[in-house]
């Protein structure tokens, strides 16, 4: 028995409208191994360098939370791919990372509000064991007691932090806390946080409440999905990669904006927010590229009405 797994406050279970069609759709493991391409450029030079000596930019803000109606969900972009949702009456932080290295990944532009200026937080959401997406030092800053949800297999990294509740989730498997329902989701991407334990989950979650649903997609290429994913759930926000596609590595695990692009239209949601660009240099383009390819495409496609640009701390309401 995974001791992991536990059973509080809160309650797991499949999603009914899945519960018959999990096979449909599963999440794909990229490979370790890197493209026999990634040679041909040096990482060192051309990423890690530029950062270290670059500028941090932005600066934290003093948000003034706003007042949410029932049907209202407030959403505030942290940075990189952490956010705050407010939704019926809870806060809830997803992949909160608010140091300023990553594994000597240099963060280039601030966090949008410092974390004792943020609310008390009711639930946290892990996508995958990434350094970039689970911070322990984070993590253990933000732990009061609450629950918190991570993937299949990656509940041994969190449990020592100070949460209530460590909540492993399967794909598809539902957890419930007050009016909230999470659902894990699959994705295209890896779970490794080293290289010796690939066993470990990773996904992206669709957070349900008061009739609203927003989708965070976590970490992934562009895959078969995505409509699939849609069909399910019938999403309002949809919180999408649009950075990191050119890694050292030269492997497809990070969606292009153009990609991202249609991911949102496959899942057919009503706005799409940009996220996963911007603080940390991790692949070979330009930090200003993926913004300026997205709007591109979405004025190519008729669309730039239906993407929300957000700034780093400034609060959104939805």
């Amino acid at each position: 028995m995974n001791p992991f797994r536990k059973k509080q406050t809160a309650e797991i279970r499949k999603s009914p409208s899945t519960a018959s069609a999990d096979q449909d759709v599963g999440a794909h493991c990229v490979g370790l191994s890197p493209s026999s391409e990634w040679t041909r450029r040096n990482p060192i030079t051309e990423i890690l360098l530029p950062s270290l000596f670059a500028k941090r930019e932005g600066r934290p803000l003093r948000p003034s939370w706003p007042s949410l109606g029932t049907k209202d969900v407030g959403v505030t972009w942290i940075g990189h791919a952490s956010f705050l949702l407010q939704v019926a009456g809870l806060n809830v932080l997803i992949d909160p990372v608010w140091g300023n290295w990553v594994k000597g990944i240099k963060r280039i532009r601030h966090p949008g509000v410092e974390l004792e200026h943020l609310p008390n937080i009711d639930l946290v959401l892990v996508t995958h064991a990434h350094f970039d997406h689970l911070d322990r030092k984070t993590l253990k800053e933000v732990a009061a007691h609450q629950p918190i949800v991570v993937p299949f297999d990656v509940g041994n990294l969190v449990h020592d932090l100070g949460f209530q509740v460590v909540q492993e989730l399967n794909y598809w498997e539902s957890f419930e806390l007050g009016p909230l329902r999470i659902t894990l989701t699959p994705c295209s991407h890896w779970g490794a946080r080293v290289l010796h334990d690939s066993h470990r989950g990773f996904g992206g979650y669709v957070i349900e409440a008061g009739g609203r649903v927003i989708y965070h997609c976590g970490d992934t290429a562009y895959f078969d999905g995505f409509r699939e994913i849609g069909r399910r759930f019938p999403i309002d926000v949809a919180l999408l990669p649009i950075g990191a596609y050119e890694p050292p590595s030269q492997r497809p695990v990070h969606m292009n904006p153009e990609e991202a692009l249609t991911a949102f239209e496959e899942l057919g949601a009503r706005w799409m927010v940009p996220m996963h660009y911007g603080t940390f240099r991790l692949s070979y383009e330009p930090m200003e590229e993926p913004p300026r390819r997205l709007q591109a495409a979405a004025i190519e496609r008729g669309m730039t009405d239906r993407i929300a640009w957000m700034q780093e701390g400034d609060p959104a309401v939805f």
